[in-house]
C-alpha cells in the first residue's frame, strides 16, 4: 500500500497550519493520555487505519491498557471509563458524526464532567483529529507510518 499523495511536501504551509492547530489542543489542560485515547476513538469512528495505529500506540506508551484501547468501540458497554470520558466519548460522536447535531443530553452530560473551557477545548480537539482523519483517509495514509508523519 502506498499513500496517494505526500500532503506535507504538496502543500507544506496547510501542513504547518494543522500542526499549530494540533500544537495548540495538546497545550490544553485537557492532558495527553485523554487525547490520546480521544483521538484513538474518534479515528475508530472515522475508519482512519493511519491515526487507529498512531494514537493506540501513543496511548500505550502513556501507561493506556490494552483492555481500554480494544472496548473504545463498545466504551457504553463496559465499566472500564470514567463518567468524565463516557460524557467525551458520547460528545465526540455527536460532534464527529454531525447529521443529527449535538442533543442537548449529550450537551448537558459534557457540560457536567468539563467547564466551559474545556468544552470549547474538547470541541477543538474533536474538530483537530476529525481533520487529521479526513487526511489521512483522503490520502490513504499507510498505517505504520506514525514515526514519519508525525501528526
Amino acid at each position: 500500500m502506498q499513500a496517494r499523495i505526500n500532503y506535507r511536501e504538496a502543500a507544506p504551509d496547510a501542513f504547518r497550519a494543522l500542526l499549530a492547530f494540533h500544537s495548540y489542543v495538546r497545550k490544553t489542560g485537557l492532558g495527553d493520555a485523554f487525547l490520546d485515547l480521544l483521538c484513538t476513538y474518534v479515528s475508530l469512528l472515522n475508519g482512519c487505519a493511519h491515526c487507529i495505529d498512531m494514537h493506540s500506540q501513543d496511548a500505550r506508551r502513556r501507561g493506556e491498557t490494552e483492555q481500554r484501547i480494544y472496548a473504545l468501540t463498545v466504551w457504553r458497554e463496559t465499566p472500564f471509563f470514567s463518567a468524565r470520558e463516557r460524557a467525551a466519548f458520547g460528545y465526540a460522536e455527536a460532534v464527529t458524526k454531525l447529521a443529527h447535531g449535538v442533543s442537548d443530553e449529550v450537551f448537558a452530560e459534557v457540560r457536567k464532567h468539563f467547564s466551559d473551557k474545556e468544552v470549547v477545548e474538547l470541541t477543538l480537539a474533536i474538530a483537530d483529529i476529525n481533520s487529521w482523519n479526513r487526511v489521512g483517509i483522503a490520502m490513504r495514509i499507510v498505517p505504520g507510518t506514525a514515526a514519519k508523519a508525525q501528526t
